[in-house]
């Protein structure tokens, strides 16, 4: 307020359109004088009223509203921090987790690629060695029908050989010179 009043005073006093006026200043017929009286009668008026401290209480009252809304600026920054930083926190988190994943399921599907490929080798392994039994058996058959039918032929042909070679009476003594072989060979 001192300083209104100071700022009023050095107006007053200073060189302006005061000093261009004619005829002395202290009258009431100069103008300037006049409108002096009034300004000073207003800045009193306004002093009397206290409009300076209600505009100086005013600007204190638009002064710390303003600096509680910075404070408030700078909580909600902080926290925007805050929870920016746990986002990135839990970002590289799931970022690590997918990173995991993804090792585990290419693992368990070498792992499955390894079981499929043992069971394929299994499997081959099983029906080649069917196939091998089914030719053994093959074989076995056709080595069995080959004797059987040599046999057949062979005793065939033995037939009619002896057949042809023996006669009637030489046949009973053959059996019976066989029967006696074996009777032999059983004991």
């Amino acid at each position: 307020m001192n300083r209104v009043i100071a700022i009023a005073a050095t107006t007053l006093l200073a060189a302006g359109p005061a000093a261009a006026a004619t005829g002395p200043f202290f009258s009431l017929r100069n103008t300037n004088f006049i409108v002096l009286l009034a300004f000073i009668a207003f800045i009193a008026i306004l002093v009397y009223y206290r409009v300076p401290a209600m505009l100086g209480g005013l600007l204190d009252k638009r002064a710390d509203a303003i600096r509680g809304d910075l404070d408030e600026a700078r909580r909600l920054r902080e926290e925007a921090q805050e929870i920016y930083a746990s986002y990135e926190r839990r970002q590289r988190e799931v970022k690590t987790q997918a990173e995991q994943i993804v090792a585990n399921a290419k693992r368990e599907a070498e792992a499955q690629a390894a079981k499929a490929r043992q069971d394929l080798d299994k499997s081959i392994e099983r029906r080649l060695q069917a196939a091998q039994d089914q030719i053994g058996s093959a074989e076995n058959d056709a080595v069995r029908a080959v004797r059987d039918r040599a046999v057949q032929t062979a005793v065939a042909a033995a037939s009619e050989i002896l057949a042809a070679q023996v006669r009637a009476g030489q046949r009973s003594a053959g059996i019976d010179e066989a029967i006696e072989d074996v009777a032999r060979r059983l004991n």
